[in-house]
Protein backbone atom coordinates (compact mmCIF):
# COMPACT_ATOMS: atom_id res chain seq x y z
CA UNK A 1 0.00 0.00 0.00
CA UNK A 2 1.59 3.90 -1.03
CA UNK A 3 1.94 5.83 1.81
CA UNK A 4 -0.67 8.66 2.10
CA UNK A 5 -1.79 7.76 -1.67
CA UNK A 6 -5.02 10.59 -0.53
CA UNK A 7 -3.91 13.18 2.00
CA UNK A 8 -6.40 14.26 4.09
CA UNK A 9 -7.95 17.99 4.26
CA UNK A 10 -5.26 20.42 4.75
CA UNK A 11 -2.45 18.79 3.37
CA UNK A 12 -0.28 19.27 0.42
CA UNK A 13 -1.50 16.77 -2.07
CA UNK A 14 1.44 15.34 -4.36
CA UNK A 15 1.54 16.62 -7.78
CA UNK A 16 -2.17 18.48 -7.56
CA UNK A 17 -1.75 20.59 -10.49
CA UNK A 18 -1.09 17.46 -13.23
CA UNK A 19 -3.76 15.43 -11.54
CA UNK A 20 -6.34 18.16 -12.16
CA UNK A 21 -4.84 18.77 -15.82
CA UNK A 22 -5.15 14.99 -16.72
CA UNK A 23 -8.28 14.58 -15.14
CA UNK A 24 -9.82 17.83 -16.93
CA UNK A 25 -8.17 16.58 -20.25
CA UNK A 26 -10.96 13.54 -19.78
CA UNK A 27 -13.84 15.85 -18.82
CA UNK A 28 -13.67 18.28 -21.75
CA UNK A 29 -12.88 15.50 -24.17
CA UNK A 30 -16.15 13.34 -23.11
CA UNK A 31 -18.07 16.53 -22.66
CA UNK A 32 -17.47 17.29 -25.79
CA UNK A 33 -18.87 14.61 -27.22
CA UNK A 34 -22.33 15.26 -26.30
CA UNK A 35 -22.39 17.73 -29.25
CA UNK A 36 -19.28 17.92 -31.25
CA UNK A 37 -21.37 15.28 -33.37
CA UNK A 38 -24.26 17.06 -33.96
CA UNK A 39 -23.05 18.96 -37.41
CA UNK A 40 -21.71 16.04 -38.20
CA UNK A 41 -24.77 13.91 -38.60
CA UNK A 42 -26.06 15.23 -42.34
CA UNK A 43 -22.65 14.03 -43.88
CA UNK A 44 -23.06 10.68 -41.87
CA UNK A 45 -26.13 9.96 -43.22
CA UNK A 46 -24.78 8.98 -47.02
CA UNK A 47 -21.90 7.17 -45.96
CA UNK A 48 -23.47 5.20 -43.24
CA UNK A 49 -26.72 4.66 -45.49
CA UNK A 50 -28.62 6.16 -43.20
CA UNK A 51 -31.91 8.23 -43.13
CA UNK A 52 -32.58 11.51 -41.93
CA UNK A 53 -34.73 9.68 -39.16
CA UNK A 54 -32.39 7.05 -38.54
CA UNK A 55 -28.80 8.98 -38.21
CA UNK A 56 -30.41 10.74 -35.08
CA UNK A 57 -29.51 7.24 -33.51
CA UNK A 58 -26.46 8.25 -33.22
CA UNK A 59 -27.07 11.11 -30.82
CA UNK A 60 -29.63 9.37 -28.82
CA UNK A 61 -28.18 6.02 -28.46
CA UNK A 62 -24.95 7.60 -26.76
CA UNK A 63 -27.30 9.88 -24.43
CA UNK A 64 -29.70 7.45 -22.88
CA UNK A 65 -26.68 5.09 -22.45
CA UNK A 66 -24.73 7.74 -20.32
CA UNK A 67 -27.58 8.65 -18.57
CA UNK A 68 -28.43 5.19 -17.42
CA UNK A 69 -24.73 4.33 -16.58
CA UNK A 70 -24.20 7.52 -14.41
CA UNK A 71 -26.13 6.70 -11.34
CA UNK A 72 -24.15 3.25 -11.08
CA UNK A 73 -20.32 5.25 -10.79
CA UNK A 74 -21.16 5.72 -6.82
CA UNK A 75 -21.46 1.51 -6.44
CA UNK A 76 -18.49 1.28 -8.78
CA UNK A 77 -16.06 3.44 -7.31
CA UNK A 78 -16.12 1.59 -4.09
CA UNK A 79 -16.23 -1.54 -5.63
CA UNK A 80 -13.13 -1.05 -7.52
CA UNK A 81 -12.00 1.69 -6.99
CA UNK A 82 -11.93 5.77 -7.93
CA UNK A 83 -8.94 5.83 -9.76
CA UNK A 84 -9.25 2.10 -11.75
CA UNK A 85 -12.89 2.76 -12.29
CA UNK A 86 -11.45 6.10 -13.93
CA UNK A 87 -8.93 4.70 -15.96
CA UNK A 88 -11.12 1.88 -17.25
CA UNK A 89 -13.75 4.41 -18.36
CA UNK A 90 -11.13 6.29 -20.28
CA UNK A 91 -9.83 3.73 -22.02
CA UNK A 92 -13.28 2.19 -22.76
CA UNK A 93 -14.19 5.97 -24.16
CA UNK A 94 -11.15 6.52 -26.58
CA UNK A 95 -11.62 3.00 -27.93
CA UNK A 96 -15.35 3.10 -28.31
CA UNK A 97 -14.64 6.58 -29.68
CA UNK A 98 -12.17 4.80 -32.61
CA UNK A 99 -14.55 2.30 -33.21
CA UNK A 100 -17.15 5.06 -34.24
CA UNK A 101 -14.82 6.65 -36.17
CA UNK A 102 -14.29 3.36 -38.22
CA UNK A 103 -17.83 2.83 -38.23
CA UNK A 104 -19.33 0.69 -41.42
CA UNK A 105 -22.88 1.29 -41.28
CA UNK A 106 -25.48 2.53 -38.98
CA UNK A 107 -26.39 -0.35 -36.71
CA UNK A 108 -22.13 -0.46 -35.86
CA UNK A 109 -22.30 3.16 -35.36
CA UNK A 110 -25.54 3.11 -33.04
CA UNK A 111 -23.56 -0.28 -30.80
CA UNK A 112 -20.47 1.75 -31.04
CA UNK A 113 -22.07 5.23 -29.03
CA UNK A 114 -24.14 3.24 -26.89
CA UNK A 115 -20.71 1.64 -25.72
CA UNK A 116 -19.01 5.04 -25.70
CA UNK A 117 -21.82 6.20 -23.74
CA UNK A 118 -21.43 3.55 -21.29
CA UNK A 119 -17.88 3.88 -21.14
CA UNK A 120 -17.66 7.42 -20.37
CA UNK A 121 -20.48 8.36 -18.08
CA UNK A 122 -18.33 7.80 -15.02
CA UNK A 123 -15.91 10.08 -16.21
CA UNK A 124 -17.72 13.61 -15.41
CA UNK A 125 -18.85 12.81 -11.75
CA UNK A 126 -15.45 11.00 -10.79
CA UNK A 127 -13.45 14.67 -12.11
CA UNK A 128 -15.45 16.43 -10.20
CA UNK A 129 -15.58 13.89 -6.76
CA UNK A 130 -11.49 14.10 -7.28
CA UNK A 131 -11.06 17.65 -7.66
CA UNK A 132 -13.30 17.91 -3.96
CA UNK A 133 -10.81 14.96 -2.93
CA UNK A 134 -7.32 16.88 -4.12
CA UNK A 135 -8.32 19.98 -2.54
CA UNK A 136 -9.19 21.34 0.98
CA UNK A 137 -12.71 23.42 1.61
CA UNK A 138 -10.81 26.73 1.56
CA UNK A 139 -10.20 25.87 -2.21
CA UNK A 140 -13.33 23.93 -3.30
CA UNK A 141 -14.58 27.33 -5.27
CA UNK A 142 -11.61 27.52 -7.16
CA UNK A 143 -11.92 23.50 -8.04
CA UNK A 144 -15.20 24.20 -8.99
CA UNK A 145 -14.40 26.69 -11.12
CA UNK A 146 -12.11 25.16 -13.31
CA UNK A 147 -14.06 22.12 -13.40
CA UNK A 148 -17.23 24.16 -14.06
CA UNK A 149 -15.48 25.94 -17.06
CA UNK A 150 -14.67 22.58 -18.94
CA UNK A 151 -18.41 21.34 -18.39
CA UNK A 152 -20.03 24.41 -19.25
CA UNK A 153 -17.66 25.19 -22.31
CA UNK A 154 -17.14 22.06 -24.24
CA UNK A 155 -20.57 22.34 -25.00
CA UNK A 156 -20.70 25.47 -26.54
CA UNK A 157 -17.05 24.37 -28.61
CA UNK A 158 -18.30 21.59 -29.47
CA UNK A 159 -20.55 22.64 -32.55
CA UNK A 160 -17.77 24.57 -33.55
CA UNK A 161 -14.93 21.99 -33.32
CA UNK A 162 -17.48 19.46 -34.99
CA UNK A 163 -18.09 21.89 -37.78
CA UNK A 164 -14.05 22.59 -38.93
CA UNK A 165 -13.09 19.11 -38.47
CA UNK A 166 -16.07 18.05 -40.90
CA UNK A 167 -15.82 20.88 -43.18
CA UNK A 168 -12.03 20.15 -43.16
CA UNK A 169 -11.21 16.74 -43.07
CA UNK A 170 -14.77 14.74 -42.52
CA UNK A 171 -17.48 13.62 -40.12
CA UNK A 172 -14.95 10.27 -39.22
CA UNK A 173 -12.26 13.13 -37.30
CA UNK A 174 -15.08 13.99 -34.79
CA UNK A 175 -14.71 10.80 -32.86
CA UNK A 176 -11.15 9.70 -33.82
CA UNK A 177 -9.39 13.51 -32.70
CA UNK A 178 -10.60 11.79 -29.22
CA UNK A 179 -7.66 9.43 -29.30
CA UNK A 180 -4.12 11.76 -28.95
CA UNK A 181 -6.79 13.52 -26.08
CA UNK A 182 -7.54 10.20 -24.50
CA UNK A 183 -3.75 9.26 -24.76
CA UNK A 184 -2.68 12.12 -23.08
CA UNK A 185 -5.42 12.01 -19.99
CA UNK A 186 -4.70 8.54 -19.49
CA UNK A 187 -0.78 9.00 -19.10
CA UNK A 188 -1.30 11.47 -16.74
CA UNK A 189 -3.74 9.66 -14.51
CA UNK A 190 -1.58 6.37 -14.76
CA UNK A 191 1.11 8.12 -13.41
CA UNK A 192 -0.16 10.44 -10.64
CA UNK A 193 -4.09 9.83 -9.49
CA UNK A 194 -4.58 8.89 -6.20
CA UNK A 195 -5.56 5.47 -4.81
CA UNK A 196 -8.68 5.32 -2.39
CA UNK A 197 -10.38 2.63 0.09
CA UNK A 198 -12.60 0.22 -1.96
CA UNK A 199 -16.31 0.24 0.33
CA UNK A 200 -17.92 -3.22 -0.53
CA UNK A 201 -21.50 -3.05 -0.32
CA UNK A 202 -24.28 -4.72 -1.74
CA UNK A 203 -25.30 -3.92 -5.59
CA UNK A 204 -29.54 -2.74 -5.57
CA UNK A 205 -29.87 -4.81 -8.78
CA UNK A 206 -33.71 -4.10 -8.43
CA UNK A 207 -33.20 -0.12 -7.75
CA UNK A 208 -30.53 0.07 -10.58
CA UNK A 209 -33.29 -1.32 -12.98
CA UNK A 210 -36.25 0.52 -12.26
CA UNK A 211 -33.72 4.05 -12.01
CA UNK A 212 -32.93 2.74 -15.37
CA UNK A 213 -36.19 2.43 -16.53
CA UNK A 214 -37.44 5.52 -15.58
CA UNK A 215 -34.70 7.54 -17.18
CA UNK A 216 -34.50 5.00 -20.00
CA UNK A 217 -38.33 5.99 -21.07
CA UNK A 218 -37.98 9.49 -20.10
CA UNK A 219 -35.18 10.18 -22.70
CA UNK A 220 -36.95 8.29 -25.49
CA UNK A 221 -39.94 10.31 -24.99
CA UNK A 222 -38.16 13.74 -25.36
CA UNK A 223 -35.44 12.35 -27.96
CA UNK A 224 -38.19 10.81 -29.97
CA UNK A 225 -41.35 12.88 -29.11
CA UNK A 226 -40.95 15.26 -32.07
CA UNK A 227 -40.34 12.27 -34.64
CA UNK A 228 -43.61 10.65 -33.65
CA UNK A 229 -45.68 13.67 -33.01
CA UNK A 230 -45.61 13.11 -29.07
CA UNK A 231 -48.52 11.72 -27.15
CA UNK A 232 -50.63 11.10 -30.77
CA UNK A 233 -48.27 7.94 -31.12
CA UNK A 234 -48.77 4.81 -28.66
CA UNK A 235 -44.83 4.83 -28.98
CA UNK A 236 -45.12 7.79 -26.86
CA UNK A 237 -47.51 6.43 -24.20
CA UNK A 238 -45.58 3.37 -23.72
CA UNK A 239 -42.08 5.43 -22.77
CA UNK A 240 -44.22 7.42 -20.75
CA UNK A 241 -45.87 4.15 -19.02
CA UNK A 242 -42.20 3.29 -18.17
CA UNK A 243 -40.72 6.31 -17.15
CA UNK A 244 -43.53 6.94 -14.51
CA UNK A 245 -43.67 3.18 -13.50
CA UNK A 246 -40.13 3.19 -13.43
CA UNK A 247 -39.67 6.21 -10.83
CA UNK A 248 -42.85 5.29 -8.90
CA UNK A 249 -41.03 1.86 -7.52
CA UNK A 250 -37.89 3.38 -7.55
CA UNK A 251 -38.90 6.44 -4.96
CA UNK A 252 -41.05 3.82 -2.97
CA UNK A 253 -38.10 1.12 -2.90
CA UNK A 254 -35.23 3.63 -2.23
CA UNK A 255 -37.78 4.62 0.84
CA UNK A 256 -37.88 1.61 2.14
CA UNK A 257 -35.10 -1.04 1.39
CA UNK A 258 -32.63 -1.07 4.11
CA UNK A 259 -29.43 -0.80 1.08
CA UNK A 260 -30.81 1.52 -1.68
CA UNK A 261 -29.56 1.80 -4.68
CA UNK A 262 -29.02 5.69 -4.06
CA UNK A 263 -28.11 6.59 -0.43
CA UNK A 264 -30.84 8.29 0.85
CA UNK A 265 -29.05 10.45 3.41
CA UNK A 266 -27.82 12.59 0.39
CA UNK A 267 -31.12 14.02 0.64
CA UNK A 268 -31.42 15.17 4.00
CA UNK A 269 -28.14 17.99 3.45
CA UNK A 270 -30.32 21.13 2.28
CA UNK A 271 -27.82 22.37 0.20
CA UNK A 272 -27.26 19.19 -2.20
CA UNK A 273 -30.80 19.27 -2.60
CA UNK A 274 -31.16 22.83 -3.45
CA UNK A 275 -28.61 22.42 -5.78
CA UNK A 276 -30.23 19.24 -7.63
CA UNK A 277 -32.64 22.07 -8.44
CA UNK A 278 -30.69 24.96 -9.65
CA UNK A 279 -28.08 22.71 -11.82
CA UNK A 280 -31.32 21.37 -13.37
CA UNK A 281 -32.42 24.89 -13.97
CA UNK A 282 -28.95 25.66 -15.27
CA UNK A 283 -29.21 22.60 -17.64
CA UNK A 284 -32.33 23.78 -19.35
CA UNK A 285 -30.88 27.36 -20.16
CA UNK A 286 -27.21 26.21 -21.68
CA UNK A 287 -27.80 23.74 -23.55
CA UNK A 288 -31.18 24.76 -24.76
CA UNK A 289 -30.20 28.49 -25.51
CA UNK A 290 -27.33 26.68 -27.74
CA UNK A 291 -29.78 24.34 -29.21
CA UNK A 292 -31.79 27.48 -30.45
CA UNK A 293 -29.05 29.88 -31.43
CA UNK A 294 -27.32 27.84 -34.61
CA UNK A 295 -30.21 27.05 -36.61
CA UNK A 296 -31.20 30.62 -36.13
CA UNK A 297 -28.35 32.28 -37.17
CA UNK A 298 -28.00 30.30 -40.28
CA UNK A 299 -31.31 30.17 -41.00
CA UNK A 300 -32.35 33.67 -40.28
CA UNK A 301 -29.16 35.35 -40.31
CA UNK A 302 -28.04 33.33 -42.72
CA UNK A 303 -24.34 32.83 -41.86
CA UNK A 304 -22.18 30.00 -42.52
CA UNK A 305 -20.90 27.25 -39.76
CA UNK A 306 -17.06 28.85 -39.17
CA UNK A 307 -19.45 32.66 -38.91
CA UNK A 308 -21.47 31.12 -36.35
CA UNK A 309 -18.79 29.09 -34.19
CA UNK A 310 -16.95 32.70 -34.05
CA UNK A 311 -20.04 34.14 -33.21
CA UNK A 312 -20.94 32.00 -30.29
CA UNK A 313 -17.18 32.09 -29.03
CA UNK A 314 -17.51 34.98 -26.83
CA UNK A 315 -20.09 33.04 -24.95
CA UNK A 316 -17.51 30.82 -23.68
CA UNK A 317 -14.58 33.35 -22.84
CA UNK A 318 -17.28 34.75 -20.82
CA UNK A 319 -18.17 31.48 -18.94
CA UNK A 320 -14.00 31.05 -18.47
CA UNK A 321 -13.40 34.37 -17.12
CA UNK A 322 -16.66 34.96 -14.80
CA UNK A 323 -15.58 31.11 -13.55
CA UNK A 324 -12.28 32.01 -12.79
CA UNK A 325 -13.30 35.06 -10.99
CA UNK A 326 -16.09 33.98 -8.96
CA UNK A 327 -13.93 30.86 -8.14
CA UNK A 328 -11.94 33.36 -5.66
CA UNK A 329 -14.72 35.99 -4.72
CA UNK A 330 -16.92 32.28 -3.37
CA UNK A 331 -14.70 32.36 -0.20
CA UNK A 332 -15.44 36.03 0.69
CA UNK A 333 -18.76 36.79 -0.80
CA UNK A 334 -21.92 35.04 0.22
CA UNK A 335 -22.65 32.55 -2.45
CA UNK A 336 -26.57 33.27 -2.28
CA UNK A 337 -25.47 36.69 -3.59
CA UNK A 338 -23.29 35.53 -6.56
CA UNK A 339 -25.84 32.71 -7.48
CA UNK A 340 -28.79 35.78 -7.19
CA UNK A 341 -26.58 37.91 -9.22
CA UNK A 342 -26.05 35.09 -11.97
CA UNK A 343 -29.56 34.59 -12.62
CA UNK A 344 -30.71 38.17 -13.18
CA UNK A 345 -27.31 38.67 -15.92
CA UNK A 346 -28.39 35.63 -17.08
CA UNK A 347 -32.33 36.19 -17.20
CA UNK A 348 -30.85 39.83 -18.33
CA UNK A 349 -28.74 38.11 -21.29
CA UNK A 350 -32.16 35.92 -22.45
CA UNK A 351 -34.10 39.55 -21.99
CA UNK A 352 -31.80 40.82 -24.96
CA UNK A 353 -32.58 38.16 -26.82
CA UNK A 354 -35.82 38.86 -27.37
CA UNK A 355 -34.49 42.26 -29.31
CA UNK A 356 -33.58 39.98 -32.23
CA UNK A 357 -34.33 40.98 -35.66
CA UNK A 358 -33.29 40.34 -39.33
CA UNK A 359 -31.56 43.48 -39.99
CA UNK A 360 -29.30 43.52 -37.17
CA UNK A 361 -25.40 42.83 -37.01
CA UNK A 362 -24.02 40.19 -34.85
CA UNK A 363 -23.20 42.84 -32.20
CA UNK A 364 -25.71 42.01 -30.28
CA UNK A 365 -25.59 38.38 -30.52
CA UNK A 366 -21.75 38.63 -29.13
CA UNK A 367 -23.25 41.05 -25.99
CA UNK A 368 -25.95 38.79 -24.92
CA UNK A 369 -23.82 35.57 -25.26
CA UNK A 370 -20.95 37.38 -23.02
CA UNK A 371 -23.60 38.14 -20.40
CA UNK A 372 -25.29 34.86 -20.77
CA UNK A 373 -21.77 33.14 -20.54
CA UNK A 374 -20.85 35.18 -17.01
CA UNK A 375 -24.22 34.92 -15.40
CA UNK A 376 -24.14 31.36 -16.26
CA UNK A 377 -20.50 31.08 -14.59
CA UNK A 378 -21.26 33.23 -11.60
CA UNK A 379 -24.31 30.81 -10.68
CA UNK A 380 -22.56 27.17 -11.78
CA UNK A 381 -19.26 27.70 -9.63
CA UNK A 382 -21.19 28.81 -6.10
CA UNK A 383 -23.63 26.60 -6.47
CA UNK A 384 -21.14 23.20 -7.14
CA UNK A 385 -19.20 25.04 -4.33
CA UNK A 386 -21.86 24.93 -1.68
CA UNK A 387 -23.99 21.94 -2.47
CA UNK A 388 -21.18 19.55 -1.95
CA UNK A 389 -19.39 21.57 0.93
CA UNK A 390 -21.40 19.99 3.43
CA UNK A 391 -21.79 16.94 2.53
CA UNK A 392 -20.00 13.42 3.79
CA UNK A 393 -17.20 12.50 1.53
CA UNK A 394 -17.93 9.22 1.73
CA UNK A 395 -21.17 10.30 -0.53
CA UNK A 396 -19.27 12.33 -3.04
CA UNK A 397 -19.56 9.95 -5.31
CA UNK A 398 -22.55 8.99 -5.43
CA UNK A 399 -23.47 12.67 -4.80
CA UNK A 400 -21.47 13.64 -7.79
CA UNK A 401 -22.96 11.23 -10.21
CA UNK A 402 -26.90 12.46 -9.11
CA UNK A 403 -25.30 16.10 -10.05
CA UNK A 404 -23.92 15.21 -13.34
CA UNK A 405 -27.19 12.93 -14.11
CA UNK A 406 -29.91 16.17 -12.89
CA UNK A 407 -28.12 18.20 -15.28
CA UNK A 408 -28.20 16.20 -18.15
CA UNK A 409 -31.92 15.58 -17.87
CA UNK A 410 -32.20 19.21 -17.02
CA UNK A 411 -30.46 19.86 -21.02
CA UNK A 412 -33.03 17.07 -22.29
CA UNK A 413 -35.94 18.64 -21.48
CA UNK A 414 -34.97 21.78 -22.09
CA UNK A 415 -34.19 21.37 -25.49
CA UNK A 416 -37.26 19.10 -26.00
CA UNK A 417 -39.25 21.86 -24.60
CA UNK A 418 -38.07 24.80 -26.88
CA UNK A 419 -37.88 22.32 -29.99
CA UNK A 420 -42.02 21.69 -29.35
CA UNK A 421 -42.75 25.24 -28.41
CA UNK A 422 -40.54 26.45 -31.74
CA UNK A 423 -42.36 24.58 -33.91
CA UNK A 424 -45.33 25.36 -32.43
CA UNK A 425 -45.04 28.91 -32.51
CA UNK A 426 -43.97 29.00 -35.90
CA UNK A 427 -47.06 27.75 -37.22
CA UNK A 428 -49.20 29.80 -35.16
CA UNK A 429 -47.33 33.04 -36.27
CA UNK A 430 -47.46 31.71 -39.94
CA UNK A 431 -50.93 31.20 -39.79
CA UNK A 432 -51.87 34.59 -38.23
CA UNK A 433 -48.96 36.81 -40.84
CA UNK A 434 -50.42 35.33 -44.02
CA UNK A 435 -53.89 35.70 -43.25
CA UNK A 436 -53.30 39.50 -43.71
CA UNK A 437 -51.94 38.49 -47.63
CA UNK A 438 -55.16 38.59 -49.46
CA UNK A 439 -56.52 40.54 -52.25
CA UNK A 440 -58.53 42.62 -49.58
CA UNK A 441 -55.43 44.30 -47.37
CA UNK A 442 -54.73 47.53 -48.87
CA UNK A 443 -51.90 47.85 -48.15
CA UNK A 444 -50.74 44.42 -50.46
CA UNK A 445 -52.33 45.44 -53.19
CA UNK A 446 -50.74 48.99 -52.76
CA UNK A 447 -47.83 47.38 -53.06
CA UNK A 448 -48.18 44.99 -55.59
CA UNK A 449 -51.06 45.29 -57.51
CA UNK A 450 -50.94 42.05 -59.83
CA UNK A 451 -49.21 40.02 -57.95
CA UNK A 452 -47.40 37.06 -60.05
CA UNK A 453 -45.97 33.29 -58.72
CA UNK A 454 -42.41 34.85 -58.36
CA UNK A 455 -44.03 38.03 -56.24
CA UNK A 456 -45.87 35.84 -53.90
CA UNK A 457 -43.02 33.27 -53.29
CA UNK A 458 -41.24 35.67 -51.83
CA UNK A 459 -43.63 37.36 -49.61
CA UNK A 460 -44.05 33.87 -48.41
CA UNK A 461 -40.38 33.54 -47.82
CA UNK A 462 -40.74 36.82 -45.45
CA UNK A 463 -43.45 35.26 -43.70
CA UNK A 464 -41.60 32.21 -43.25
CA UNK A 465 -38.87 34.44 -41.61
CA UNK A 466 -40.85 36.62 -39.39
CA UNK A 467 -42.50 33.79 -38.23
CA UNK A 468 -39.24 31.93 -36.96
CA UNK A 469 -38.00 34.63 -35.32
CA UNK A 470 -41.23 35.88 -33.02
CA UNK A 471 -41.04 31.69 -32.37
CA UNK A 472 -37.58 31.90 -31.70
CA UNK A 473 -38.07 35.56 -29.37
CA UNK A 474 -40.72 33.42 -27.70
CA UNK A 475 -38.25 30.99 -26.58
CA UNK A 476 -35.88 33.25 -24.92
CA UNK A 477 -38.51 34.64 -22.99
CA UNK A 478 -39.74 31.94 -21.71
CA UNK A 479 -36.26 30.91 -20.86
CA UNK A 480 -36.16 34.15 -19.02
CA UNK A 481 -39.20 33.06 -17.17
CA UNK A 482 -37.25 30.14 -16.35
CA UNK A 483 -34.61 31.68 -14.66
CA UNK A 484 -36.19 34.17 -12.95
CA UNK A 485 -38.72 31.78 -11.10
CA UNK A 486 -35.08 29.64 -10.08
CA UNK A 487 -34.52 32.78 -7.74
CA UNK A 488 -36.21 32.35 -4.71
CA UNK A 489 -34.26 29.07 -4.00
CA UNK A 490 -31.45 31.06 -3.42
CA UNK A 491 -32.88 31.54 0.13
CA UNK A 492 -33.08 28.03 0.47
CA UNK A 493 -29.48 27.75 0.42
CA UNK A 494 -27.29 28.04 3.53
CA UNK A 495 -23.92 29.33 3.79
CA UNK A 496 -21.23 26.65 5.39
CA UNK A 497 -19.57 27.55 8.31
CA UNK A 498 -15.88 27.91 7.98
CA UNK A 499 -13.94 24.55 8.21
CA UNK A 500 -16.51 23.11 5.30
CA UNK A 501 -16.85 19.64 5.34
CA UNK A 502 -15.19 17.21 7.81
CA UNK A 503 -12.25 15.95 6.07
CA UNK A 504 -12.17 12.79 4.79
CA UNK A 505 -9.78 10.54 7.05
CA UNK A 506 -6.51 9.35 4.24
CA UNK A 507 -6.41 6.14 3.10
CA UNK A 508 -3.70 4.25 1.36
CA UNK A 509 -3.78 1.12 -1.18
Amino acid sequence: MSAAAVAPHGQPVPHRGLITLSIMLATIMQVLDTTIANVALPSMTGDLGASQDTVTWVLTSYIVASAVMTPVTGWLSDRIGKRELFLVSVVGFVAMSVACGLAWNLSSMVTFRLLQGLCGAAIVPLSQTFLLDINPPEKFGQAMALWGAGIMVGPIIGPTLGGWLTESYNWRWVFLVNLPVGIAAFAGCVAYLPRSVLRVRRFDFFGFFMLSLAIGGLQLILDRGAAVDWFSAYETWAYLFLFASGLWVFVFHTITARHPFLDPRMFLDRNFVTGLVFIFVVGIILLASLALLPPMLAGIFGYPEITVGLVMAPRGVGTMISMLVVGRLVRVVDPRILVSVGLLLTAASLWMMTGFSPQMDARLVVVSGVVQGLGLGQVFVPLSTIAFQTIDPKLRAEATSLFSLVRNIGSSIGISLVTVILTRNWQVSHSDLSAWINPFNPNLTALFPNPDQAQLGKLDGLVNQQALLIAYVNDFYMLMWVTLSALPLALLLSRPKAGGAPPAAAHAD
